[in-house]
């Protein structure tokens, strides 16, 4: 069960600290940061960590938990500001993002920061390890459920539609993966470099 379970007004107030968490941390860093990517997926992750996940700060060890996985790595920012809002670690951790030694590098590291689940980076990673997690999770009768975000630039790697067709095959309904469709990718408009409508038809 969500230990915050917020209402739509109470998730409002909190995108709107995790936005300006955002803006603060991309301009403190000393490598800039994704400001767009992290943006974009405001509403998403707070939702998930303050209505949907089950998982809390002092539950991390627990096998019944959610997990969820940052596999656009790249916007790191948003989730290491959704984490500091939900207590993982301390909200002063934020302006240390990208330094030397810090907690908080420029992708998930699950050794470095409390309530990473998976270390991503290179695009294609993410959804593979999800579909492990969640097929492992079903053969073990397990009540835990695995999110995912990923991004419509990362779903021009080849690695994530072999990992959809695997989800398919296995049934699994334990798997919630969830697309951040901004309709960019770092080269430009997904449109021009790649068109996966037409995979739905």
């Amino acid at each position: 069960m969500n230990p915050y379970s917020y209402d739509v007004q109470a998730l409002e107030r909190k995108a709107r600290a995790v936005r300006r968490h955002i803006v603060r941390l991309n301009a403190n860093s000393p490598a800039g940061g994704h400001t767009g990517a992290d943006l974009s997926q405001v509403e998403l992750l707070t939702a998930l960590y303050f209505r949907v996940l089950n998982v809390a700060p002092d539950r991390l060890d627990d096998p019944q938990r959610d997990i969820y996985i940052q596999s656009k790595g790249h916007a790191v920012g948003c989730y290491y500001c959704v984490l500091a809002e939900a207590g993982f670690f301390p909200v002063e951790w934020l302006e240390t993002y990208q330094h030397a030694n810090s907690h908080l590098p420029g992708h998930p590291v699950r050794q470095k920061t409390p309530g990473i689940e998976l270390n991503t980076g290179a695009l294609g990673h993410g959804l593979p390890v999800a579909v492990g997690l969640a097929l492992a999770a079903k053969k073990s009768n397990s009540t835990r459920r695995i999110f995912l975000i990923t991004g419509d630039g990362e779903l021009a790697e080849g690695s994530n539609w072999e990992a959809a067709l695997a989800a398919a095959h296995y049934g699994l309904d334990n798997l919630v993966i969830i697309n951040d469709k901004n309709n960019l990718q770092l080269a430009g408009p997904t449109r021009r470099n790649h068109e996966y409508r037409s995979a739905g038809r």
